[in-house]
């Protein structure tokens, strides 16, 4: 049975994991008869989000991993305890924590930085040739993990922020919200998801096929 690393920041869209986009990726990873291994840097998150009216709680502080482990009911582990090597393929779902607590772009913008944990782990599965999937915002990570080598890979249909993640040496394809954008030289697979879905139909048609391509590379 293959193993897939679910990289996860969080719970809920406004501050950490999107919760549709994390369940639906590992509703299709059980489905095709392969086990997920939900895991979560054992770092604060970026910041805090009331998720009801929207507004940010200055003086909260939460955990990554604490978080992330509601999306797994309880079943994780911290990713510094989770070799790459014992993984079969990777995949991060979106969420504004895929992009504040993984990594800083929508903080910093074209200047962010992946988080030195996150990056040494992604980088060691990329090098043992482990494959890949970005959902939503989450390519992103992978525009500045692979831009250098010239990763393709979607964000949807956003001008602005397809430019913003280009600046690093990728190439951005614009993608329909049901399908996906594979890089079969670096085994990478992004789909747009929430950054276009409008309803959650729409996010688990290219979920699925997401998982699907990245299992095949496995």
């Amino acid at each position: 049975m293959k193993k897939v690393a679910v990289i996860l920041s969080g719970c809920g869209v406004f501050d950490g994991s999107e919760i549709h986009e994390s369940v639906l990726a590992l509703l299709a990873i059980d489905r095709a008869q392969a086990q997920a291994i939900c895991a979560a840097p054992d770092i604060p998150q970026h910041h805090v989000t009331n998720h009801l009216s929207r507004q940010p709680e200055a003086q909260a502080r939460r955990n990554a991993l604490v978080e992330s482990a509601r999306i797994a009911r309880g079943n994780i582990v911290a990713l510094s305890s989770l070799p790459a090597s014992q993984v079969d393929a990777v995949i991060v779902p979106g969420g504004l924590g895929a992009a504040t607590t993984l990594c800083s772009f929508a903080t910093d913008g074209e200047r962010f930085r992946i988080d030195p944990q996150v990056d040494s782990w992604l980088r060691a599965a990329h090098q043992a040739g482990k494959p890949m999937g970005f959902i939503c915002i989450a390519p992103a990570i992978a525009a500045r993990l692979l831009g250098p080598a010239g990763v393709e890979f979607t964000i949807g249909s956003d001008a602005g922020t397809a430019r913003a993640l280009e600046s690093g040496g990728g190439r951005h394809i614009q993608c329909a919200v049901h399908n996906v954008v594979v890089d079969r030289r670096l085994k990478v697979v992004t789909t747009p998801a929430y950054m276009l879905a409008q309803r959650i139909t729409e996010a688990e048609a290219g979920i699925s096929k997401l998982v699907q391509a990245v299992l095949e590379m496995a």
